[in-house]
């Protein structure tokens, strides 16, 4: 029952972070007159003050002796909060100039970008399937290149930095509060900095716009960390391949608002590339499910050999096959 229990609580966290994080994109337009770099800025320093609360809350703070003393993760930290700095700006200024549904876009081609990341960056050897996947990909952004008349950068950027971030991510190996606080604890000067500026010049927003707007400019860093806390829920409740499914939820919400509610275009050539995005993200999905199953079956069958011949248990688990480093980073820790 307990086990019960904890699978719909994991299922649950995970539909509330990938659903919050589907429509962020009614959060950011509340924000004008305020700019995306004016946002983002305020994202940064809020998230750090919102995450420090919570590290004084849950009293973890070993790990940043661990950090510190190491050189090569503190390099990684840097480089993700680079990376997660441009993820995040290109995906504000873009929802705020009438360009959701490019986003999903992003969010959707991210799994099969970060499939192409490890091919590249890993050498990891794809499954005739992935091939497939990524090869219906690539015909689809040539698709909607032609539509828009050039490539889709917005939605490339976001694939391509968020699937470095996860790549990054996984290299740094630590929790996802911890790591949220690192990450803002690099951006946080540059952003301060950049906000005192604004003031200075008599331009910044906070305050100019009354208390509302300031309030909700604050409130950037608990749009950020809530539904990261609710990830990490799900992580330790739920399978990977469930992770894997539920992602698709969040730029599928965004895909969505930016025909429903923000009334984006959508001529036929950009149905038919979308149209081949879902059929790659479908045989990938069909591919992991087969995969997994396998595995499974094969782990069943070992123990069952071990049962009869402890001798064979080293053998025996050596031939189940585990979720390969591209599988496991399509359900990295944080979307814009």
């Amino acid at each position: 029952m307990k086990t019960d229990n904890e699978g719909r609580a994991g299922l649950l966290y995970g539909i509330g972070a990938y659903g919050m994080w589907g429509l962020v994109p009614l959060f950011w337009p509340l924000l004008k007159p305020a700019g995306a770099i004016e946002i983002l800025a305020h994202r940064m320093v809020w998230s750090l003050a919102f995450v420090v609360v919570a590290l004084l809350v849950v009293r973890r703070w070993g790990w940043i002796r661990d950090l510190a003393r190491s050189p090569r993760k503190l390099g990684l930290i840097a480089l993700a909060a680079t990376v997660i700095t441009v993820n995040w700006g290109v995906y504000i200024w873009s929802v705020n100039t009438g360009h959701v549904v490019e986003a999903s876009l992003g969010y959707f081609i991210n799994p099969l970008v970060t499939i192409a990341l490890g091919v590249l960056l890993l050498k990891e050897r794809l499954r005739a399937a992935q091939w497939v996947a990524v090869g219906v990909a690539a015909t689809a952004v040539l698709v909607l290149s032609v539509g828009y008349g050039q490539p889709p950068w917005i939605s490339l950027i976001l694939a391509f930095s968020f699937g470095v971030y996860g790549l990054v991510k996984k290299k740094v190996n630590i929790g996802g509060l911890e790591s949220l606080a690192a990450e803002t604890a690099v951006q946080f000067l540059p952003a301060l900095g950049y906000l005192l500026w604004l003031g200075s010049q008599g331009t910044a927003t906070f305050g100019a716009e009354g208390a509302g707007h300031a309030a909700l400019l604050a409130a950037t860093g608990v749009v950020t960390a809530v539904p990261l806390v609710c990830f990490g829920a799900a992580a330790i409740r739920v399978p990977l391949s469930t992770l894997g499914l539920l992602q698709y939820l969040a730029p599928m919400f965004q895909f969505v608002l930016g025909i429903a509610y923000f009334h984006e275009a959508m001529p036929p050539e950009r149905w038919a590339g979308f149209s081949l995005v879902w059929l790659a993200l479908t045989i990938l999905t069909w591919d992991a499910l087969r995969t997994a199953r396998r595995s499974r079956a094969a782990l069943a069958a070992a123990e069952r050999a071990a049962a009869g011949n402890p001798e064979a248990v080293p053998e025996a688990v050596m031939t189940t096959a585990g979720p390969t480093a591209s599988e496991a980073t399509t359900t990295s820790t944080r979307q814009a």
